[in-house]
């Protein structure tokens, strides 16, 4: 069996999120590029990388996100009771079988 970094990675993101560190027993947190470089095992981190990084993250009920210096690990259930947008919320959003003027469409 190979050694598999992203997995790797993604399992220890996750574990910390469990983790009581910074005063917070547990929860949100935010990591430096350069230390997920260190347990990856590599200098640098490419954009096929991330992606790999964060769905592996996500599989495991966790949101990755790229801030460029550096990510931040929450909890994709931080986002269940989140207001949600629709057609109607969107100002001047073209509405299917409507035109411009607010009549219907032939």
């Amino acid at each position: 069996m190979t050694f598999d970094s992203t997995e790797h990675t993604a399992n220890t993101l996750v574990d910390m999120y469990g983790t009581g560190f910074g005063g917070k027993a547990t929860g949100r947190y935010r990591i430096a590029r350069k230390l997920v470089c260190d347990l990856m095992g590599r200098r640098r981190l490419y954009a096929e990388d991330i992606q790999a990084l964060a769905r592996a993250v996500l599989e495991r009920g966790f949101v990755l996100i790229d801030m460029e210096s550096f990510f931040v690990v929450l909890s994709a259930n931080a986002f269940v009771n989140y207001r949600r947008a629709n057609r109607e919320s969107i100002p001047d959003a073209p509405r299917p079988g409507v035109t411009e003027n607010g009549s219907e469409a032939e």
